[in-house]
């Protein structure tokens, strides 16, 4: 059989070999906060100038935000507000759910725990129930559960991880309500990794002080929505699925009551009324924020933002992206997709073209990305230009992946990175015997709509949860604080549309902030060409992608 490896590259293979006995003997040294900034200040894409633009428009007129999404939320709406009919209503709930991931399903199981009816609470997704960057997380969820740690520890993680640009309010209440949502996942019938003593195993993430990493392999996410899932169809809540929401409906008091919805198989809007409606719509990735490859869903559209937007509520941190540092780099034909943090944390490490290791392992990952990119960079780009190149010109950073087997023991690799190890063992490489070539890829949107700690936004009647939330994680989020992220805030948001909707009373519904809002990008002088939200993303012509490359 040929070697997957082109000889290039295998000769550098030989050098990871050759260091690689020396590097087990010696601790990884942590950077300094200074060498920490030095790092995110030169080589993290946040930093590069002509990135990002001024919003014109709207509650947070004069934030910066990437270009991609700036032309979102500086947009049109897709549907003509005087030409929807929004007295012939199709479905009438107290709680509207808009996105069916993991945040929108949680959201569902709590407002019925909380009282809601499961013939009075709607799901409705853009593709199917589950199909979510929720569905693809590997690596873990954290909870502060055993006895080293504590939810103040883990507290002090999330706000130096975010550098201390959390909302102070919201970190408390992920912190806190982390080991509860274990226990209510064990009661659900989740299955995390255990030992033969039924201990629930735990491992260190990027900036983690303590080990608080909760896995099921590195399947960890499709293992919860396995769960969560199925349990909201057992209890009869109804999905709507592919129909993207395509506009909110404020009533003449200022309050979400609903939303119109775009079936994307008969080409026909539904209308929906609610006393609460809940956004869990989740990130961006599939904009491909300065062109960088996206380890995201094809649903990641950043469809939420636009929404809450055009209704009023504020965006926060949105000048913030978080890049992945190990998105597949080798074979083209998996570019950008996850190789999870857990690998790391498990004992791999980050090596250059010589095999040598240039940052420690598990650096926060804005600080690791950065590192990464540093190496990978010309000396005429200030860099260090110690980067892997494949045959179409890409650089990578290698990922020693069978240091994972030599410290844990033969077949680990295997057994608790299954997932992974399938991905590779389609191009007849084993990640057990030959390490990975990997470079950022556009993981996570840090910021988003501002929520309190129920998960309310400042527009009456609408409400947040998961990815599409912002303060939670400042400027960079922690592995494992996403799933966790979706279970805090899906089910506070859950709870907290249901008592809501207990007693709301809807006025007469409109359309009329789209209407005004479109006036308002009239008078900004935006192209009346550009609409949204974008609901799937584009792939032809320009817009077709094989590798951010400008960077290094």
């Amino acid at each position: 059989m040929a070697d997957a490896y082109p000889r290039s590259m295998r000769e550098s293979i030989g050098r990871v070999e050759a260091t690689r006995p020396e590097r087990m003997e010696v601790e990884p040294q942590r950077l300094s906060l200074e060498e920490r900034r030095e790092v995110l200040d030169s080589f993290h894409p946040d930093y590069k100038e002509g990135g990002k633009r001024k919003l014109l428009v709207g509650p947070s007129r004069g934030e910066f935000v990437p270009h991609e999404m700036a032309d979102l939320l500086e947009a049109y709406p897709l549907i003509d507000p005087d030409q929807v009919d929004l007295g012939q209503v199709d479905h009438e709930v107290d709680v509207l759910i808009i996105g069916g991931g993991g945040a929108g399903t949680v959201a569902a199981l709590s407002a019925h725990e909380a009282g809601i009816p499961a013939d009075r609470i709607l799901i409705t997704t853009k593709l199917r129930h589950g199909d979510s960057n929720s569905m693809m997380a590997q690596g873990g969820i954290q909870a502060a559960d055993k006895e080293h740690d504590s939810p103040p520890i883990h507290y002090l993680d999330v706000l130096g991880g975010g550098h201390f640009g959390n909302d102070p309010q919201l970190v408390r209440a992920l912190v806190n309500d982390a080991p509860e949502v274990i226990r209510w996942h064990e009661k659900l019938g989740v299955m995390y990794d255990k030992d033969t003593d039924g201990r629930m195993l735990t491992i260190h993430g990027g900036g983690t002080s303590r080990k608080r990493m909760h896995s099921a392999k590195d399947y960890t996410g499709l293992e919860i929505m396995r769960v969560v899932r199925d349990e909201a169809l057992s209890r009869g809540i109804r999905c709507l699925e592919f129909c993207p929401t395509v506009e909110l409906i404020r009533d003449d008091q200022g309050q979400v009551c609903g939303a119109v919805l775009w079936n994307l198989e008969t080409e026909e809007y539904t209308v929906v009324r609610a006393k609460a409606t809940v956004l869990a719509t989740g990130g961006w990735g599939r904009l491909h924020i300065q062109g960088f490859p996206t380890s995201n869903h094809y649903g990641a559209t950043a469809d939420g933002l636009v929404l809450a937007y055009r209704a009023g509520a504020g965006l926060r941190d949105l000048d913030s992206v978080q890049y992945h540092p190990t998105g597949a780099a080798f074979p083209e034909q998996i570019v950008g997709l996850l190789i999870t943090e857990k690998v790391r944390g498990m004992g791999a490490q980050p090596l250059n073209v010589d095999g040598a290791l240039f940052v420690h392992p598990l650096e926060p990952r804005d600080v690791e990305s950065g590192a990464f990119i540093r190496e990978c960079s010309s000396p005429e780009q200030g860099g260090r230009g110690n980067g892997v190149v494949t045959p179409t010109g890409m650089v990578g950073i290698w990922l020693d992946t069978p240091m994972v087997d030599i410290i844990h023991g033969p077949g680990t690799f295997k057994r608790e990175l299954s997932a992974i190890w399938r991905m590779y063992a389609r191009f007849d490489i084993d990640p057990a015997t030959d390490p990975v070539l990997t470079y950022p890829t556009l993981h996570y949107q840090n910021g988003g709509v501002v929520i309190d700690a129920t998960g309310a936004t400042a527009v009456p009647g609408l409400f947040a949860g998961g990815e599409v939330s912002g303060g939670i994680h400042g400027k960079n989020r922690l592995m494992g604080n996403s799933l966790l992220d979706f279970n805090v805030f899906g089910r506070r948001a859950g709870i907290a549309a249901a008592e809501w909707a207990r007693q709301a009373k809807p006025g007469r519904p409109t359309l009329e902030h789209a209407a005004n809002y479109a006036q308002e990008l009239q008078g900004a002088g935006v192209d009346r060409e550009r609409k949204a939200p974008s609901v799937l993303p584009e792939y032809r012509g320009e817009r077709t992608l094989a590798r951010m490359v400008d960077l290094i």
